[in-house]
C-alpha cells in the first residue's frame, strides 16, 4: 500500500514516557524523540458472513450448492510462532504453547468478559490477521489503538468477532497498578494520527500497563550493538535467533510473524536464513539479523495505522 505521507513531527525527550514518577528510567540507557511519519492501511477491515445455503451452510463464492465444510476452532499451536525476546540476557519475553499454557486457551468475546478485570491486556487474534491489542477498562469496554486513533470501544465490538485471551503475562516487566493502567488508558482517547507515539495495538496497550518507554516510537537510541533477540522455536530441540536494535522493531517482526503464520514463517526461515550448524553446547541456537531485502518489520501493512521510524 505504501507510505502515506501525513505530517512530520518531533518528540522531545520530555514528550518520551517513563514508568518513573521522576520523569527518568534510572536504570536504562540514553533515549531520543525522533521525527516520524504516519502511514495509512485498512488490513483489519471487520469481517463479513458468508452467504448462507437453506441448511444453514456457507455457499460457494455466494452460489448455489452444497455447503461448504465449516471452519476449524482456532488453534495458536497451528497459527501463531512459538517464540520468546531478550533483552541482552534476560527474558523480557515468552510465548509458549506447553501443556496448561494460558496461550492456549482463546475464548469468545461473550466468554471473554467473564475472565477481564480492569487493566488487563487483552489480545484478539485470527488466522492471518495481525493480533489486536486492547486494555480492559471495566463496564465492558476496552482501549484500543486502531486505525490511526486511540477509541474507547465496547470489548465485543473491538474483537470484530475474533476469539481473545488475557496476556497479562506475556511480558516480564513489572506491571503498573490497575488503576494506572486504566489512567494511562483512558487519558489517551481520541489521540490521533501526528498525536500517537506508538506503532501498533500492542505498542499503545503494553506501554499502558508497563509504562516503558521501549514501546514508544523512538524511544531507544538504534546505534551499536543489536540489544534484542527475537527467538523463534521451530521444534522442540531447535530454535532460530533474529536480532534488532530496538524493542519497537522487533514487535513488528514478531507481529509479522503471527500474521502470516507458523507455516509462512518455517518455510521463510528454510528458504531465506540458512542458519549455520550451532556449536556445542549452543543449545542448537542459530543467530541472524532478518534476511537481506526484507526490513525488520513492515512499513505498510499494520492494521493499527503503523507509525514509521523517519
Amino acid at each position: 500500500m505504501g507510505n502515506q505521507v501525513e505530517k512530520l513531527t518531533h518528540l522531545s525527550y520530555k514528550e518520551v514516557p517513563t514508568a518513573d514518577p521522576t520523569g527518568v528510567d534510572r536504570d536504562d540507557g540514553p533515549r531520543i524523540g525522533v521525527s516520524y511519519i504516519f502511514s495509512n492501511d485498512d488490513e483489519d477491515v471487520e469481517p463479513q458472513p458468508p452467504p448462507q445455503g437453506p441448511n444453514g451452510g456457507s455457499l460457494p463464492d455466494g452460489g448455489d450448492g452444497p455447503p461448504l465444510p465449516q471452519p476449524q476452532p482456532y488453534d495458536p499451536r497451528l497459527h501463531e510462532v512459538e517464540c520468546s525476546v531478550f533483552y541482552r540476557d534476560e527474558c523480557i519475553y515468552q510465548k509458549s504453547f506447553a501443556p496448561g499454557s494460558a496461550a492456549l486457551s482463546t475464548y469468545t468475546p461473550e466468554n471473554l468478559l467473564n475472565k477481564c478485570k480492569p487493566g488487563d491486556l487483552v489480545e484478539f487474534v485470527s488466522q492471518a490477521q495481525y493480533p489486536h491489542w486492547a486494555v480492559y477498562v471495566g463496564n465492558f469496554q476496552v482501549v484500543h489503538l486502531h486505525r490511526l486513533e486511540v477509541s474507547n470501544s465496547f470489548l465485543t465490538d473491538a474483537s470484530q468477532g475474533r476469539r481473545g485471551r488475557v496476556v497479562n503475562d506475556l511480558y516480564r516487566y513489572k506491571p503498573l497498578s490497575p488503576s494506572a493502567v486504566v489512567r494511562n488508558a483512558l487519558a489517551h482517547v481520541g489521540a490521533k494520527e501526528r498525536e500517537l507515539s506508538w506503532r501498533n495495538s500492542e505498542s499503545f496497550a503494553a506501554w499502558c500497563r508497563y509504562g516503558k518507554r521501549e514501546f514508544k516510537i523512538g524511544g531507544e537510541l538504534r546505534i551499536g550493538k543489536q540489544p534484542y533477540r527475537l527467538q523463534i522455536q521451530l521444534s522442540a530441540q531447535r530454535s532460530h535467533t533474529l536480532e534488532f536494535q530496538s524493542l519497537e522493531d522487533l514487535i513488528m517482526e514478531k507481529r509479522r510473524n503471527d500474521q502470516i503464520g507458523r507455516a509462512a514463517v518455517l518455510q521463510e526461515l528454510a528458504m531465506h536464513l540458512h542458519p549455520a550448524e550451532p556449536d556445542e553446547g549452543d543449545s542448537n541456537l542459530a543467530r541472524t539479523t532478518p534476511p537481506p531485502g526484507r526490513p525488520p518489520a513492515p512499513s505498510s501493512a499494520e492494521e493499527d495505522g503503523e507509525a514509521v521510524a523517519h
